[in-house]
């Protein structure tokens, strides 16, 4: 039986080795919609990667990830430009619903976080032809505050949705409840991005108290705060009818087996999400 309108991360279940044995870890879950990260891909070859995608009929709710443009000094920026449209590429091979961008931060030595936001913004309009001829929209994720200095200085929607305006069409967001679920401007910004057509990813897993380590240790839907019914009915309100993608990071899901992972992950989906 196939789950619908359920994706999982590869994060999520890494601990599950290669991108043949994840992919197979999933169809034996009913899952067939998938959200892989580049080193994973990697590790097989594109080439494999892609015909793996074909031959069983999976589809890429995202590709992690793009973006991390800052950098101290001009060639930086261009050595991350052009590690960027290879990830464009990546993502038009595997013909996934987008390219999954987070930013990056400030860059080494830096305090000036006005200036990096700029060469993020710098970044992905040098970037965006380039993905625009690959028919690869680029998913801006803002990121929790707590990120702002190291992984993404973008860190509201409404910071995300204001560039995805001056940068036109081809850039939308990737709506993470754990990023974003405290923001008091949450649902008329959800509205906004429906109404632009600019969702192009919801990703989910939960909150939890307390959260002994911001990075890896994201919570199972269910074992957090985080309203997710609500939120989803939020995005769906917006006109988002796309998969949710369970992208959790957390050092004690990755010490489970993957089938219970799954499993657990399966029935979460089907009562709490």
């Amino acid at each position: 039986m196939t789950i619908d309108g359920l994706s999982i991360n590869f994060a999520t279940i890494k601990q599950g080795g290669s991108f043949g044995a994840l992919i197979d870890a999933c169809l034996a879950h009913g899952i067939t919609t998938i959200s892989p990260w580049r080193d994973q891909v990697h590790g097989v070859g594109l080439k494999e990667a892609a015909t793996i995608i074909e031959q069983n009929d999976i589809r890429l709710s995202g590709h992690c990830r793009g973006g991390f443009f800052p950098a101290p000094d001009e060639t930086g920026r261009q050595k991350a430009l052009e590690d960027n449209r290879r990830a464009v590429d990546e993502a038009a091979a595997m013909n996934a619903d987008c390219l999954v961008m987070v930013v990056g931060g400030l860059p080494q030595g830096s305090r000036d976080i006005v200036g990096a936001r700029q060469m993020v913004e710098d970044g992905m309009a040098a970037l965006l032809p380039y993905a625009r001829a690959a028919g690869v929209p680029l998913a801006i994720e803002p990121l929790h505050p707590f990120y702002a200095a190291d992984r993404a200085c973008f860190n509201t929607l409404k910071q995300s949705l204001d560039l995805c305006d001056r940068l036109g069409d081809g850039t939308g967001v990737a709506i993470d409840v754990y990023h974003v679920w405290w923001d008091p401007d949450l649902k008329e910004q959800v509205a906004r991005a429906g109404r632009n057509g600019q969702i192009l990813a919801h990703h989910i897993c939960d909150w939890l108290v307390p959260t002994t380590d911001p990075l890896n240790d994201r919570g199972m839907m269910g074992d957090g705060v985080i309203d997710l019914k609500g939120f989803r009915r939020m995005v769906e309100a917006a006109g988002f009818h796309g998969p949710q993608e369970v992208e959790i990071f957390s050092h004690r899901w990755l010490a489970h087996p993957v089938d219970e992972v799954l499993s657990t992950i399966v029935q979460r989906y089907q009562t709490v999400c």
